[in-house]
């Protein structure tokens, strides 16, 4: 069942209306879970950071060891064709994605060179401003590269972000802050996550167990250049704790503040209404 709606497909060099079939059951993807994705988003005309979205779906495959067959400026082009079917104002969710085909050294290894490659489009809104969310914590963990592909976007990471939201829901809450293997905090399980502190703005360092999103990036190139003071370091739970404002960072929503981290609670702070104005600004900038 898809997400959204009024779905377009690119496969087999054009594009479709609908949600077509893509994978076939012997496909290696199919049942050895070798798919990796990016998801970028087109809204009020504009579509901030495509290039970079399409690029790291490059380096994605890579990781997974499935080999790349689009370039990101030929992702970009196809992509800007297919959204020209929506309305100027949608606001569509667009998701590039590949797929070993077949496998190489026992069946295991994704072959070189034999991918499945498909982007999809799919109108959903954007969150109202007002929007927010509240914390808790969970008793899973992010992995380390020695454990999984953490240096891609791979569709076999998410059961594990499934089952740390399926947890913070059970317990009344909308998402979960996640530690790492050393039990500091690393995000939430679908988003990067940020705090602010006597008006400074903190975000967990990248140490290799969660991917440091391209709209985390933006955020703190705005803020930076707003003035603010943004430190990427280590941090505890007991640091979100002690917070003034939390917010999350992900290419979905852009920003959404949090309210409360179990039973903490947080005011809708000016940080945080900062950084999605200037999130905004700069997006109708480009």
């Amino acid at each position: 069942m898809a997400t959204g709606v009024n779905i377009r497909t690119w496969f087999g060099d054009r594009w479709h209306d609908g949600d077509v079939m893509i994978m076939r059951a012997a496909d290696h993807g199919s049942w050895l879970g070798t798919t990796v994705f990016d998801g970028a988003r087109y809204f009020e005309g504009v579509a901030p950071d495509l290039l970079a979205h399409c690029e790291r779906v490059n380096a994605s495959a890579e990781a997974l060891m499935i080999t790349p067959t689009v370039t990101a400026q030929d992702m970009v082009a196809r992509i800007m064709d297919g959204l020209a079917a929506y309305a100027p104002d949608a606001a569509v969710y667009i998701r590039p994605m590949y797929w070993a085909l077949d496998g190489g050294d026992l069946g295991v290894a994704p072959k070189r060179g034999a991918t499945g490659f498909a982007i999809c489009l799919e109108e959903i809104p954007m969150a109202p401003s007002e929007t927010s969310t509240t914390l808790t914590t969970t008793r899973f963990r992010r992995p380390v590269l020695e454990d999984a592909v953490v240096n891609a976007k791979a569709g076999c990471l998410y059961p594990n972000n499934a089952r740390m939201l399926v947890e913070a829901r059970s317990k009344g809450f909308g998402n979960a802050l996640v530690a790492d293997a050393l039990g500091n905090v690393a995000e939430t399980a679908t988003a990067n996550v940020f705090m602010v502190r006597d008006g400074e703005v903190f975000t967990p360092v990248p140490n290799g167990t969660f991917l440091a999103g391209i709209t985390r990036a933006r955020h703190i190139a705005n803020l930076r250049a707003d003035g603010h003071r943004v430190h990427e370091t280590v941090l505890s739970f007991d640091d979100f704790r002690a917070a003034d404002e939390v917010f999350l960072s992900g290419n979905m929503m852009k920003v959404t503040p949090v309210t409360r981290f179990d039973d903490t609670h947080y005011q809708v702070g000016p940080v945080t209404r900062r950084t999605r104005e200037l999130y905004w600004d700069w997006a109708h900038s480009r």
